[in-house]
């Protein structure tokens, strides 16, 4: 059983799911509903800039109500001690799962095309903008889904899951959000607490601010959206991507040998 069968294995999984269609029921309706009262201001690349930023957003609720199920209802039914005596590794375990929810998520979005039609028909619309904020959403998304498979690999309950991945998400999204505030308060908690001892710590708040901005989600993804294709967010979210792939490897085979 390889990983093209695997994650062949997956995407069945997903589209036989009930609640597969339901996500995707409310996804396409709020980022309609975002892209009818966007589109009414702007009809050039900006609209659809714009837009996928949103998209990014809605995926930040969605995600996780895709990847609960990839580990945790595994060990809930039992189909893991299955695969893990297939012959199969833990990474091609892994991968496919990643694959599988990444490729879903491509189908949930391909509807969204319809978006870019309405733009090329009726608007203004850079091709080149349109493909670069794309595929910084795909990157954006592939985060979303490898922290959620990570959180996955720890419960058999599905919930439970959702509900830690989506804390960990909005958590993440406020800290690159509010970098400044949170950089000054931590400068003045720092200074109210440990300022008699080592001084000042006032210098350190635009470094702090920097420091949060660059780890949060949307920083990277706003040269994307604007057609730029830069390679430290590349990097950024990729380097992201594996290392959580990692970390469930690591949980995954810890557990076989339990």
């Amino acid at each position: 059983m390889n990983i093209l069968n695997l994650t062949k294995r997956e995407l069945l999984a997903y589209f036989l799911s009930p609640l597969a269609y339901v996500v995707m029921t409310a996804f396409l309706f709020f980022s309609g509903i975002f892209f009818y009262s966007n589109v009414t201001g702007f009809k050039d690349t900006s609209a659809i800039r714009w837009q996928l930023d949103i998209i990014g957003f809605i995926s930040l609720f969605a995600l996780p109500l895709i990847t609960m199920r990839l580990l945790a209802e595994e060990k809930k039914s039992g189909t893991i001690e299955m695969l893990m005596t297939a012959p199969v590794t833990e990474t091609a375990i892994i991968i496919s799962k990643f694959l599988g929810a990444l490729i879903f998520y491509l189908f949930l979005i391909a509807p969204t095309i319809i978006y870019v039609i309405l733009l090329l028909i009726w608007g203004n619309l850079d091709i080149g903008s349109l493909l670069a904020g794309y595929l910084g959403l795909i990157l954006l998304v592939g985060v979303f889904i490898a922290i959620g498979l990570f959180i996955s690999s720890f419960t058999e309950s599905q919930l439970l899951a959702a509900i830690v991945t989506w804390v960990i998400l909005i958590i993440w999204y406020i800290i690159g959000g509010l970098a400044g505030e949170l950089s000054n308060a931590l400068v003045s908690f720092l200074n109210a607490g440990v300022g008699w001892l080592f001084g000042s710590f006032d210098a350190w708040s635009s470094k702090l601010t920097a420091f949060f901005e660059y780890i949060g989600f949307f920083k990277h993804l706003e040269p994307f959206s604007k057609g730029l294709i830069d390679t430290r967010g590349v990097v950024f979210y990729l380097s992201l991507v594996v290392f959580f792939l990692f970390l469930t490897i690591r949980v995954v085979e810890s557990k076989r040998w339990k």
